[in-house]
């Protein structure tokens, strides 16, 4: 008998976060996932009328395939998986991990090809801008672990987080578009020596509550390329190409990264700065307010989300929030300004609208947790 709360998750995957209709088609991408909850979600794709495809992926032979590959063969993997995608109308990424560090340890250069090759034009350019998406994490004990939890109360956690009311955030978040999108200058100040200044004006603010990740709960824009100037300590760990990074601080000047450090991981940093010319340039800045997601748990599908949170994004912008930055890297680093970490202030044109991690605009107070939390979502 399938798990009820696995049922009702690819419920709400297919029918509200990809809106699958009849004839349509769509892939589900599985990573290192019970077999269970994909059947589950090819039983919802085709009750709802649709065409399910399926790729089971698995990291340990995804870490074989990567090392000591050649260009060559990142490229007819790419021609291949590239116009599968162009044959979708929806994509689901389902992603467990058993390792998170499996990618650890991998030739550098070997995964800036891969990115290059096979991830920017099968992800980047194809599957963001031409399909209908979601992509979310599985909850594993290794999950439960970095997030300090056993792992019964974990699963527990995250069926709350993945299936509460994406609609009623959805219209709360409308709210915070609306300010966004009328907003020229954002100063953020938090901890350390957090100061930092730069420009949306005319950078579309996109909300995201549900149809693009589970868990969701973040608007997202992108700064004036050029416009940043100042530091920003970012005080929550993060995983990235298989290396822990601990306490990133980044200075700009006029948009570009001219100081980088870490006090975990730093001796990689250049070499992902230095991945391309938009490597060392933001692709994203977004606001998080997941009421559920409270600390840093090293999964930058939950850690995004943090109430109280912002991610400023060294890297590619997305082509419906656009500030003209194009690179392989797109990396997610989280600042937290809740009082319990260092608090902090996100200013619009001279106005604090979030302070310590608390809304206090007016036009924004239903974006505040205790706004947030109420029954589960229903399709």
């Amino acid at each position: 008998m399938a798990d009820p709360r696995y049922t009702k998750l690819a419920d709400l995957l297919i029918n509200y976060s990809t809106c699958l209709q009849q004839g349509e088609h769509i892939l589900i991408e599985a990573f290192d996932m019970p077999h269970e909850m994909v059947v589950e979600l090819v039983k919802a794709a085709t009750s709802a009328g649709g065409h399910p495809h399926v790729a089971i992926r698995d990291a340990q032979i995804m870490r074989a395939l990567h090392e000591d590959a050649s260009d060559a063969q990142f490229e007819v993997w790419s021609d291949y998986d590239l116009e599968r995608m162009k044959r979708m109308d929806a994509y689901l990424g389902m992603r467990g991990s058993h390792n998170v560090s499996e990618m650890s340890g991998l030739d550098a250069e070997r995964q800036q090809a891969w990115g290059r090759i096979y991830g920017t034009p099968v992800h980047m350019k194809q599957r963001l801008n031409h399909t209908r998406w979601c992509v979310l994490r599985w909850p594993t004990p290794g999950m439960a672990q970095l997030a300090g939890m056993n792992t019964s109360a974990f699963e527990e956690f995250y069926f709350n987080v993945c299936t509460l009311d994406y609609s009623s955030m959805a219209e709360a978040a409308e709210k915070l578009v609306d300010v966004m999108n009328a907003t020229d200058k954002v100063h953020i100040q938090g901890p350390g020596d957090t100061d930092l200044t730069f420009s949306i004006k005319d950078i579309p603010a996109i909300p995201c509550c549900g149809k693009l990740n589970i868990p969701d709960g973040e608007v997202f824009s992108a700064p004036v390329k050029d416009s940043i100037n100042g530091v920003i300590h970012y005080n929550t760990p993060s995983i990235y190409r298989g290396h822990s990074f601990e306490n990133i601080r980044l200075e700009f000047k006029d948009g570009k990264i001219v100081g980088c450090s870490a006090d975990q991981g730093g001796e990689f940093l250049d070499d992902i700065f230095n991945s391309d010319e938009g490597a060392r340039y933001v692709g994203e800045f977004a606001i998080g307010f997941n009421p559920y997601i409270k600390e840093a748990m090293k999964d930058i599908l939950f850690d995004e989300k943090i109430a109280g949170s912002l991610h400023f994004t060294p890297g590619n912008a997305y082509d419906d929030a656009c500030n003209g930055n194009k690179s392989e890297v797109h990396w997610d680093l989280v600042l937290i300004q809740r009082p319990e970490y260092g608090g902090g202030t996100i200013s619009f044109d001279g106005e604090v609208i979030r302070k310590d991690g608390v809304f206090v605009n007016k036009e924004l107070l239903g974006l505040n947790p205790e706004n947030l939390i109420g029954q589960p979502c229903t399709v």
